[in-house]
This record gives C-alpha cells, sequence and structure tokens, in this order.
C-alpha cells in the first residue's frame, strides 16, 4: 500500500524551487494558485532567504502551493492517482495540501484558507514571542517530563525520539539550560508556539471563514493529525484542520495507522526529506521515497506504481460510504441495524481496539444501501462498513 505525505512549516528552505521552476507548466501552475494566495510564490521558492521563508505568512502558502503542484507533476491526470494512493497524511499546514489531494476540497479553496491560516497564526505568535525547539533522543519519558517542568507543550509528538517543544522563549531558553539526559535540542525555523494555546485566537478566525467551504468527501483515506484517524467525511477532514492550529499534532499516532494499514511504500511531496526520515527509524520495512527535485519524477512514479493499490473509498455520487476511523473490532448499533434509513449523525455502532472505543456515525444520513461487516468483524483504518444512498433533495 502506497501512502503520500505533505511536509509542514519548517521543511522549507531557501532556492528549493529553482529546478521545478525550469519547467513551464508547474511555473504556470504556480502562478495560478499564487494569484489565489496573494503572493509571489515563485520568487519566495527561488530568491527569498532564509528569514524570509520563516515568517509564517510567506512559509504555509509556499509549502502547500509546492505540495499541490508537484502532485499534478507525479500524477498528471489526477484521476489516475486513486487506482494507486491507499492514505494521504499532512503534517500540520500539510494537512491542507494532503485534503486538496485527496478531493476533499479545491486546491483554490486551499490556498485561500492556507493564505488565511498563515496570517492568523502570525498575528497570534506576535502577541507573545514563542518558538518551537526539536528534543532529538532521549527516553520518552524524561523528555516529557523536562517540558511539563517547564510548562512546555509537546506540539508535535513525531514517533521515536523526537518531540517537539513549543511555548516561550524564556520556558524554550530554561529547556536549553536544563535538558533532559540524552537529547539533543534543535531550534526550529519557525515564528510561533504552533500547536499549543497561543494559536487559540486564530482557531476562532479560520473556523467562521471555513464554514463557508463547500467540502466533498474524500476519494482516500485521510488520516488525521490530531488522533491517527481515518477521517471520510468532509467537513470532518476540514474542522479537524482548523482545530488542530491550536492542538498538539500526533504525528506519531498517524504512524500507527499506517502500520495498521499495512503501509509498504510512503513517498513525500517536496520539500522533501523531514518525513521520509521519521518513516524510515518508525517503520521499519517500510520503503520511502522523499521527492525533492523534478528530475526523480520518473523514478517516484514506478514507485508508486511498484506500491500503490486502488483505493476502496472511490465512490460512485449515487451512494455514501460510512468508514472504519481506526483498526479494531466492529459492534454494531442494534438500533442501526433495524433501520431503512438512517438520518444525519444517528450511530452506526463503534470500533472497539485496545486503547478506546470510537463511536461511529453516519455524517451525512441516507437510506441503507449494504451492511459491507457484521457485529464483532474486525476492521482496518478507512474500510467501508455501510453503504447508504442520499435521500431525495439531499446533495451528493
Amino acid at each position: 500500500m502506497l501512502v503520500i505525505v505533505a511536509p509542514g512549516q519548517g521543511a522549507q528552505s531557501p532556492g528549493f524551487l529553482v529546478p521545478w521552476l525550469e519547467d513551464p507548466v508547474f511555473a504556470a501552475r504556480l502562478e495560478w494558485l499564487s494569484t489565489v494566495a496573494g503572493l509571489d510564490l515563485a520568487h519566495h521558492g527561488t530568491r527569498s532567504d532564509a528569514e524570509t521563508i520563516r515568517d509564517t505568512r510567506v512559509a504555509q502558502p509556499l509549502l502547500v502551493a509546492s505540495g499541490l503542484v508537484a502532485a499534478l507533476g507525479l500524477f498528471p491526470h489526477p484521476a489516475d492517482a486513486f487506482s494507486m494512493i491507499g492514505a494521504v497524511a499532512g503534517h500540520s499546514v500539510g494537512e491542507l495540501t494532503a485534503a486538496a489531494g485527496a478531493r476533499a476540497i479545491t486546491a483554490e479553496q486551499a490556498m485561500v484558507l492556507v493564505r488565511e491560516r498563515g496570517r492568523l497564526m502570525a498575528d497570534a505568535a506576535a502577541a507573545t514571542p514563542t518558538g518551537m525547539t526539536a528534543l532529538l533522543g532521549g527516553e520518552r519519558d524524561d523528555v516529557l517530563a523536562a517540558l511539563a517542568r517547564h510548562g512546555l507543550t509537546a506540539a508535535n509528538d513525531n514517533g521515536p525520539g523526537q518531540v517537539v517543544a513549543a511555548g516561550t522563549l524564556e520556558q524554550l531558553a530554561a529547556l536549553k539550560a536544563d535538558p533532559p539526559a540524552k537529547a539533543r535540542l534543535m531550534p526550529l525555523a519557525v515564528a510561533g508556539a504552533f500547536h499549543t494555546a497561543h494559536m487559540a485566537p486564530a482557531v476562532g478566525e479560520l473556523g467562521r471563514l471555513a464554514r463557508a467551504v463547500s467540502t466533498h468527501d474524500p476519494r482516500t483515506r485521510v488520516i488525521s493529525n490530531r488522533d491517527g484517524r481515518v477521517v471520510h467525511d468532509g467537513r470532518e477532514v476540514l474542522d479537524r484542520i482548523v482545530g488542530q492550529i491550536a492542538h498538539p499534532v500526533r504525528w506519531d499516532l498517524c504512524l500507527e495507522t499506517m502500520a495498521d494499514l499495512g503501509v509498504t511504500g510512503l513517498l513525500e511531496m517536496p520539500p522533501a526529506g523531514t518525513l521520509a526520515g521519521i518513516a524510515k527509524r518508525a517503520l521499519p520495512g517500510v520503503e520511502t521515497f522523499a521527492l525533492k527535485t523534478p528530475d526523480q519524477l520518473d523514478a517516484a512514479r514506478a514507485f508508486c506504481e511498484r506500491h500503490g493499490e486502488a483505493s476502496d473509498l472511490q465512490h460512485s455520487p449515487t451512494w455514501r460510504l460510512v468508514v472504519a476511523p481506526a483498526k479494531g473490532t466492529f459492534r454494531l448499533d442494534a438500533e442501526a441495524a433495524e433501520l431503512a434509513v438512517l438520518a444525519a449523525g444517528a450511530a452506526v455502532g463503534a470500533v472497539r481496539s485496545l486503547r478506546d472505543e470510537i463511536p461511529v456515525r453516519a455524517a451525512h444520513g441516507g437510506q441503507v444501501v449494504e451492511w459491507l461487516v457484521e457485529d464483532g468483524d474486525p476492521v482496518a483504518p478507512g474500510q467501508p462498513l455501510l453503504r447508504l444512498h442520499p435521500l431525495d433533495g439531499d446533495a451528493a
């Protein structure tokens, strides 16, 4: 199984788009997304210095646009992608790249949202001098205890040996002076304490804007940063992306879901390297590909062919699917089992795992066409549970 991932802020480096912009098709597409974002992304991706592209208002649109345009280079006919991609995930702002790639939102919607996300997060960061520092190595309990001791938040939990601390500059300085044993500290090129309570002011404003965005159920599994669950309702995908601004990124749980899915190949979109490196450590046996330059595209397509398999979430507009959010055992709701029509939000059942029990609901509702699992069946993340037909007058 193939998973495509998109990196978050801090992955950018000066000049990373230089080789890509030698392709006039890439350049034209980037110019279009630059127009939507109101930024000269070609200039920022080729000529701007590190300090300029560190600015949240620049970095976030630059990352999302680069990933989306590179994806069109990798899959010139986007519909072909869904015959190969088993799941997508994005780290932090990369979730917008993933959501657009899965067709939950359009590229243009993603660019408007990321433009406003970057602006609002920059404004929130300006209220108090804050930052982020990666802690590499060390015992997990020691690392988390050190963060708690200094009042810091584990804003990114990226898997074994990599936790990102976020907080005020004074708190980060105290951590530097009193670090956990065996951990190496690396300050990150970001402008604030992202994914912490410091970003709360941005959530409400972006949420109001997001409510006006039309969404669609994604065409492949979308793995959420919040808890590693597979989300198949387009509105929930977007709501989670908005809320994640002020909550930690649980990339470690995303990696667990990839392992549960049986992923064999992980391809990272540009500017690539960070997430592929994490996967090499956290997912032994999984082949990785960091797509950094356009001269790798043929090799990347071969990688996708080697690991790709069709997503089982591709669907006709005449029905909707309810899917499992995680690995576990499906427990069917007794009332739902007897109904021919389910209301929007109706309980379908739950997925039980060793860690928790996750309720499953029919987000849109509709007429029951076919149950695809039975009570007590083991299920995988994103596995279809139930097929529904929209009711008359309900949008497909």
